[in-house]
């Protein structure tokens, strides 16, 4: 892990910190009359971090070891509870506390769990029974869904309990009760938007900071006021419209992994990267060996957007499943917008 996090960190300080960076600096203010915007520390400054660097919560991937040394090294070590239960949660944040007292976040998801299908379901065993029974798998065997829990009033007190520095959630906010339960422990609130009108609706409900997640991020896409991905676009077009649109620090999300992303993004008007796939090689991550060899040999066209397997649209590595799947839509059925 410190090995590669410090690859990371070693490219963006050859960009804003090293004698480069403030020559650079010094060659702007004398042609413009002012600073650049970037360096912009603003995020160092709410989070209380060194780099303005956030070890994405991969839920299913994240080690509570991989939250404790993002964190020593000077980032932000987010821990993923969307797949884990409160008393998880708070077993993996004592195990955590323990070993640093730098600033953690806690990420969840807001979502609205769906409801039991079993017509749907049975259809969907229909269709892969060839496989199962390829791979020598009784299809009608119980086969218990994993877990995605929303945040709610059990997650909300092990917030309470622990008050980490930062809390973050993904497809919008909890309801506003909750939310100023969280306010109230000190933790700043972090969320994920797919365009300006989410990242606005967040600024207008309290965030700290927005997460500007490009089209080509791992992972979930968090949009919530829309459900049409083919309206998404990337991060580099991203990040420079939600940052004229909102006050707060903006985070970009989605296709960095090195110091040439990192200065991108923050010429581009965001004040931190938030890095995931990365870290998906650091020893601390609980990928799979056969996963790791993926995410090797995957070249750069071998990624593709799905909902095969949540429902929601989601960008991961080409595999057998998504190319059985093709005529499965990526657009989810459609839901109401979050209220007020």
């Amino acid at each position: 892990m410190r090995a590669v996090y410090g690859a990371v960190l070693r490219s963006c300080r050859n960009f804003y910190s090293a004698v480069e960076g403030r020559i650079a600096q010094r060659i702007i203010t004398l042609a413009y009359g002012h600073p650049p915007m970037w360096p912009d520390a603003r995020l160092l400054d709410l989070l209380g971090i060194e780099h303005p660097i956030i070890q994405a919560p991969m839920a299913g991937a994240v080690s509570p070891e991989m939250v404790i040394q993002v964190s020593e090294a000077g980032g932000l070590g987010s821990l993923p509870c969307a797949m884990l239960t409160p008393d998880q949660a708070r077993n993996d944040l004592g195990v955590i506390r323990q070993r640093t007292s730098r600033p953690v976040n806690l990420n969840f998801f807001c979502h609205t769990p769906p409801r039991s299908d079993p017509a749907m379901e049975a259809r969907w065993r229909d269709r892969l029974r060839p496989y199962y029974a390829e791979l020598g798998i009784d299809a009608d065997a119980p086969n218990p869904a994993a877990i995605r829990n929303p945040f709610d009033d059990a997650f909300c007190r092990v917030v309470e309990e622990f008050k980490p520095e930062a809390v973050s959630f993904h497809f919008g906010l909890p309801t506003s009760d909750l939310l100023q339960r969280v306010k109230a422990t000190g933790a700043r609130v972090l969320s994920s938007a797919n365009s300006v009108r989410e990242a606005r609706w967040l600024e207008e409900r309290g965030c700290d900071a927005i997460i500007a997640q490009g089209f080509e991020a791992g992972g979930h896409q968090a949009m919530f006021l829309s459900h049409d991905v083919d309206t998404q676009v990337g991060t580099m077009a991203l990040v420079p419209q939600i940052a004229d649109a909102v006050k707060v620090p903006v985070i970009a999300a989605g296709g960095i992994a090195d110091g040439r992303g990192i200065a991108a993004a923050f010429a581009l008007g965001a004040s931190g990267v938030q890095i995931g796939t990365a870290y998906l090689l650091c020893p601390e991550a609980t990928i799979r060996p056969v996963h790791r060899e993926a995410l090797l040999s995957a070249h750069e066209n071998e990624t593709a957007m799905t909902n095969v397997f949540t429902g929601r649209p989601a960008r991961g590595i080409m595999n057998r499943a998504m190319r059985v799947s093709v005529n499965v839509s990526v657009r989810p059925r459609t839901r109401k917008s979050p209220s007020s």
